[in-house]
């Protein structure tokens, strides 16, 4: 080993990078569990599906509202500041979820929920891409996607632990938000100032310079969420029980999480466009697959790699943001990534859902596989005329 290589290892900031990953997964187990466990009340307590999946709407409609206002406050706030108090007041309105356990008073508690976790979010999701050298960044950002899918798994799993009954549930994701702030106010003597350079930027203005890249992002989270939302639906339409969808399911998630890392180290070797094309192609072979496929042994290894897939067009966007942005405009990347992620999370169930009345169940590969196809057409549109300023060299 050289010198060189020595020193390049020491100025690695992995105490940092392992801070920022572990707050961000700390919130994503906050976040795995509010969702079941408050439907889980609330069906307890009679709440037709339709209110609950309303009132389930309320977090990513409070991450979608917040995300515009985030680079603003991050300038005037400061943003260890920022999230820090966004984390308190996580925990604070979920202290009032707990308070209330009404249908009614939780629709705007939930709102306020997603409206404070978002900057909490976005702020740790920026300052792990502006501290990862780029040689790495591969690596790292599929270990950090990897990690967070983890984190929403723990969160539904928590609950089999403490149960859904009194506080103990709600204090699970009370102290996950405070422990959040704690570890944001230990790392924040390591962090770079933020933001170091760049002009001002809105999510508007960012849309201008990387429609692409939240096109990509809108379209894995469309995915992730009607897959997980309304496999169910396809399954029982294709007479297979609920466990053995649910085991799919798991399957799915299990390749979300588990080839991140995997996918990372390709867009080192091949470049992120290249491998987020990747990612496309094999997303929409799943959807072409999938019904030739569902009742034979070849479905299991097909969702799993199905899941890896489809959640890489996230990781390729998250790298690809790192790699082109810097200072406000990667703040205002992450924010419009998070509205991106609303908005499609929100947009693609009740699509699909429409298109499976239309069509049937085989609606479900059909809506899926046409929104990977407009993104296939659009990266090698990109790719061929230059624009949306996509870079295929690799690292």
């Amino acid at each position: 080993m050289t010198a060189d290589s020595t020193t390049s290892r020491r100025q690695i900031p992995w105490a940092a990078m392992a801070g920022v990953i572990a707050t961000v997964t700390v919130f994503a187990v906050a976040q795995g569990l509010t969702y079941p466990l408050l439907s889980f009340i609330l069906s307890r307590q009679g709440t037709t599906a339709g209110l609950i999946g309303l009132s389930a709407a309320m977090t990513p409609l409070g991450f979608i509202v917040s995300s515009p206002v985030i680079p603003g406050l991050t300038r005037r706030v400061g943003a260890a500041r920022l999230a820090i108090l966004c984390s308190v007041l996580a925990a604070a309105t979920l202290v009032a979820i707990a308070l209330m356990q009404d249908v009614w008073a939780w629709m705007p508690l939930r709102f306020l929920l997603g409206f404070f976790a978002n900057p909490l979010y976005v702020i740790s999701e920026t300052w792990l891409l502006a501290i990862t050298p780029a040689s790495r960044r591969g690596r790292i950002m599929g270990l950090y996607s990897a990690i967070v899918s983890g984190g929403f798994a723990i969160g539904p799993l928590s609950l089999g632990l403490v149960g859904i009954e009194g506080w103990p549930p709600f204090m699970v994701g009370i102290v996950a938000f405070l422990v959040c702030g704690l570890i944001v106010l230990a790392v924040v003597p390591r962090m770079p100032k933020m933001p170091p350079d760049g002009e001002a930027t809105s999510i508007g203005g960012f849309f201008a310079l990387a429609p692409l890249l939240l096109f990509a992002v809108f379209t894995a989270a469309a995915f992730e969420q009607t897959l997980i939302s309304l496999f169910a639906v396809y399954g029982a339409a294709l007479g297979s029980t609920e466990g053995r969808v649910a085991s799919l399911i798991t399957s799915f998630i299990a390749g979300n999480a588990l080839l991140q890392i995997l996918l990372g180290r390709m867009a080192e070797q091949l470049g992120s466009t290249r491998t987020m094309l990747f990612c496309v192609l094999a997303s929409l072979a799943g959807c072409l697959v999938l019904p030739h496929v569902f009742d034979a042994w070849l479905i299991w290894p097909v969702v799993f790699l199905w899941g890896g897939a489809s959640f890489g067009i996230y990781t390729m966007a998250l790298i690809q943001l790192g790699e082109r942005f810097t200072g406000h405009t990667l703040i205002a990347g992450n924010a419009g990534f998070a509205l991106a992620w609303g908005v499609g999370g929100i947009v693609g169930s009740p699509t699909t859902g429409f298109a499976m009345q239309l069509i049937g169940h085989q609606g479900l590969p059909l809506a899926l596989g046409l929104a990977c196809a407009a993104l296939a057409v659009c990266l090698l549109a990109g790719r061929w005329r230059g624009r949306f300023g996509m870079d295929d060299a690799p690292e």
